[in-house]
């Protein structure tokens, strides 16, 4: 990408979450067959529009950033084609050592030069915090952001997993804007829409969802990732409740109607909302992330009210 270019995917679009490339989540080593594989995915990615890819530093313990950048070095000019993003601040357990959140500024220094080194590339072109630590301090935490964009090292900053609260009071302290939260948002973890309409009902308790946490991101310009947006394929083919399965069934019936996929009618139903969010898909199975090329490359082709049964199926119960 050239300087010039900006580093977020356009709004609504589609990223290919690269957790499940790099073999098994452990600390051996990664296989030739793993590069292949990874390979086979990043290809189906870019045959289907998908030019944005999503990676964080715990993925496979760092095989994921590694297997990447073996695609990387096999493919001159990749490079320059694609978005590449990926994310710290949370750490593993690793035997006695308990898995701990870890946002020190030197701790997120280190950890950007380790992915830089696995992805085999001098920048990223975007860097997620992953989570919450609760012993931050935003101003260190904006230092390292900051010290990381005069080097060169990463062109634009965003969180995930944060609500609004959060994401104020890093920004605070930052001088360079967050253009990304990413959350898990899907036509099954609906509780970034239910937040919105259940107020003053008493079902409005039983939803954890941060609220304004969606109306912030909208009015700061900031874009919404969905991590999980297929839902762990509860729609496409392993329905789990009577409810899933009628959900499933009008997925189907709008896939055939409007000659798409059902993958493409669950990204849609996100896209079309006004956050137009991007949802990051998580297969590595190259058939199943062409089913989501529709998401990709075409608007979504949803009617109002059509996204509305779509919604009232899957949570089962009307508006109120």
């Amino acid at each position: 990408m050239t300087s010039g270019d900006t580093p977020v995917p356009g709004a609504g679009r589609v990223l290919l979450g690269c957790m499940g490339l790099g073999g098994t989540w452990d600390t051996g080593p990664y296989a030739p067959a793993d590069i292949d594989a990874a390979e086979a995915a990043v290809e189906a990615a870019l045959e289907s529009g998908i030019t944005a890819f999503d990676h964080a530093d715990i993925y496979r313990h760092g095989k994921s950033e590694a297997v990447f950048g073996e695609v990387l070095s096999r493919t001159p000019g990749l490079r320059e084609r694609i978005t590449l993003q990926s994310k710290c601040g949370i750490r593993l357990a690793d035997g006695d050592r308990p898995g701990l959140y870890d946002l020190r500024g030197p701790t997120i220094v280190r950890k950007v030069e380790e992915s830089l080194a696995r992805l085999r590339t001098d920048v990223l072109d975007v860097l997620l915090l992953h989570r919450p630590d609760p012993l931050a301090d935003p101003a260190e935490i904006a230092a390292a952001l900051e010290s990381l964009h005069r080097q060169g090292l990463v062109r634009a900053f965003g969180v995930s997993n944060m609500n609004a609260h959060q994401i104020a009071r890093l920004q605070a302290h930052l001088r360079l804007p967050l253009v990304v939260d990413q959350l898990e948002m899907s036509l099954l973890r609906r509780d970034w829409l239910e937040d919105g309409v259940l107020v003053n009902t008493p079902a409005a308790a039983s939803v954890g969802f941060p609220a304004g946490t969606v109306e912030h991101c909208l009015d700061h310009g900031i874009s919404l990732q969905a991590w999980g947006p297929l839902a762990q394929g509860r729609y496409t083919g392993r329905p789990e409740t009577p409810q899933e399965q009628a959900t499933a069934a009008l997925v189907a019936e709008l896939a055939e109607a409007k000659g798409t996929t059902p993958e493409t009618i669950l990204l849609w139903w996100l896209q079309r909302h006004p956050a137009r969010i991007s949802p990051v898909i998580g297969t590595t199975n190259p058939a199943r992330i062409r089913a989501c090329r529709g998401a990709a490359v075409d608007a979504p082709d949803l009617g109002h009210e059509e996204w509305y049964r779509l919604w009232t199926t899957a949570r089962g119960a009307a508006l109120p």
